[in-house]
C-alpha cells in the first residue's frame, strides 16, 4: 500500500468513527489491512487454526474498544499494537488440542499476501532460515519480522513495538531504536549458533 493510499484509509476510518459508525470503520480497517494483520499473527501463533481463531477474537476486539481510541497514533500502529498482544496471549496458552487441521480456508485468506511474495522468501534457504526462526521467542520473532520481512526503517520498528500508543519523544525513539538495535544483534548471534547446531551455516 501507497503512502497516500495509506493516509486516505487512515482519513477515512477515522471520519467512520466520528459519525459513530463503528462497524464500518471495522470493516474498512480490516478491509485495508486485515491481510498484513492476519500475517502478522500468523508470524507469532505459527498454527493456521489458532491464528483465525485469535484474528476472529482481534475483530471483535475492535469493535469494543475503537470508540475509546484516542487517536494518537495512526489507527495501523495501534491495531498492529492490539494484534501483536493478542497473538502473544494466544500463543501463552499453547495448543490445546491434536486434532489434524487443514490448511486450505488459511491459506485463501493470505492469498493475496503469498501473491505478492517475492521469489527468494519461497526457496529451499528461506525455508530453512525460518525454521531456524521458529525456534525463537515470539518477541524475537516479531522482530525479525518487523525489520527484515516487512522491511521497516528502526523508528518505525520502536514504533511498532512501544509498549503504549502514547507518542515517543524524540530521545526516547533514539534510547528505543538503540535497544533494539542490540537486540536485533543478539538474534543475529543466537541464529548463528542455531545454523552451526544444524549444519545449515553453509546454506543461509
Amino acid at each position: 500500500m501507497q503512502p497516500r493510499e495509506r493516509e486516505a484509509l487512515e482519513q477515512l476510518i477515522r471520519e467512520l468513527c466520528r459519525q459513530g459508525d463503528v462497524g464500518g470503520a471495522v470493516e474498512t480497517a480490516l478491509a485495508g489491512y486485515g491481510t498484513e494483520l492476519l500475517r502478522l499473527m500468523g508470524s507469532i501463533l505459527k498454527d493456521p487454526e489458532r491464528t483465525r481463531e485469535a484474528f476472529s477474537d482481534f475483530s471483535e476486539l475492535l469493535v469494543k474498544d475503537l470508540p475509546a481510541f484516542r487517536w494518537q497514533s495512526s489507527f495501523r500502529t495501534w491495531a498492529y499494537q492490539v494484534a501483536r498482544h493478542l497473538a502473544y496471549r494466544h500463543s501463552a496458552v499453547g495448543a490445546a488440542r491434536e486434532i489434524p487441521v487443514t490448511r486450505d480456508a488459511f491459506a485463501q485468506e493470505v492469498q493475496a499476501a503469498r501473491s505478492q511474495t517475492q521469489p527468494w522468501l519461497q526457496s529451499a534457504v528461506k525455508e530453512r532460515f525460518r525454521s531456524l526462526r521458529s525456534r525463537l521467542g515470539p518477541y524475537e520473532q516479531t522482530l525479525l519480522t518487523l525489520r527484515l520481512d516487512r522491511r521497516l526503517s528502526w523508528e518505525a520498528v520502536a514504533r511498532e513495538l512501544a509498549p503504549s500508543s502514547e507518542p515517543m519523544t524524540p530521545e526516547e525513539l533514539r534510547r528505543r531504536v538503540a535497544v533494539l538495535r542490540q537486540q536485533f544483534q543478539r538474534i543475529k548471534v543466537r541464529l548463528r549458533e542455531l545454523a552451526e547446531e544444524e549444519h545449515l551455516l553453509s546454506t543461509l
